[in-house]
């Protein structure tokens, strides 16, 4: 028992050492290279007849396999390993890394091994703030997205009814139609759009200026800054919460007071001012 003890606190220092970590993130980088390589179709050999890029294949997957090892193994509560999402997503990696390159997986496999490039997303932790943020930030997204389909829906709807006669392949049908206000959207020659319908010859659509403008007020300006400022928001909140986590202070701790808070403090400061002079006067 002793034994294991000393072992798992050897696992726990390597796997905390900088230097470790940083090998681990050359390899993740020497890996993406390699895929970047693979896709050139060289034929490197050595030795001969061996494959150059598939010996270092398998070097990359057996050190993978290798560091995650040492992972879990530092780990004194093993449970504690999976409940982390990181070591899950990590884990998944390997393990789909393990499939054979060759035969009618190749292509399967090939994908796999891209995967692996998304490793340095857990292994840099300013990167996995960044994933937090963005994915704490969706359920808010959604409602702001829920809006900006409505929207789309409506401008769609009324593009196609209007101008469905100046230009059929873009205004056949609403989903067409909303294909088109997505290239507006993007900015993606959106005046080219908007001055085909202006100078259609059989009907005045010179107003039709004011369907775009409003259009790209609604989504471009307005919408999207929206989105902007929910992620901004919650990475702020992100950042403070890792801040704190670094000082040894909780969360709530951290957070800076509220209006309200203020105000109910302020209430309680005034109750005890009026406390302290009636017990002065008595």
């Amino acid at each position: 028992m002793l034994l294991l003890t000393k072992i798992q606190s050897k696992l726990q220092i390597i796997d905390s050492n900088r230097f470790f970590q940083a090998g681990v993130i050359a390899v993740i980088l020497f890996s993406a290279l390699t895929i970047g390589v693979n896709t050139h179709d060289l034929n490197i050999k050595v030795f001969g007849e061996v494959d150059l890029l598939g010996l270092f294949d398998i070097a990359i997957t057996v050190f993978f396999v290798f560091e995650i090892t040492i992972r879990f193994l530092a780990y004194e509560n093993k449970r504690e390993f999976l409940k982390s999402g990181w070591n899950v997503f990590d884990l998944i990696i390997v393990v789909g890394s393990l499939v054979p390159a060759g035969g009618s997986g190749i292509l399967l496999a090939r994908l796999l091994r891209v995967f692996r490039v998304l490793r340095l997303v857990s292994m840099v932790p300013e990167l996995r703030l960044l994933v937090n943020a963005l994915l704490k930030a969706i359920p808010r997204m959604g409602y702001i997205a829920l809006l900006m389909f409505v929207i789309f829906y409506i401008y769609a709807a009324a593009g196609s009814m209007l101008f469905e006669k100046v230009n059929p392949i873009l205004w056949g049908d609403v989903s067409i139609s909303m294909l088109t206000l997505f290239r507006v959207a993007t900015f993606e020659d959106w005046t080219d759009v908007m001055y085909e319908t202006m100078a259609y010859p059989l009907v005045d659509y010179s107003w039709s200026w004011l369907y775009y403008l409003s259009f790209i007020f609604l989504t471009a300006f307005i919408f999207l800054n929206m989105m902007v400022g929910t992620i901004l928001d919650v990475m702020g909140q992100e950042h403070e919460k890792e801040r704190a986590i670094a000082n040894g202070e909780s969360f709530e701790e951290a957070q800076p007071a509220s209006r309200g808070q203020i105000q109910k403090l302020e209430e309680e400061i005034s109750e005890l001012k009026y406390l302290i002079l009636d017990l002065k006067n008595k």
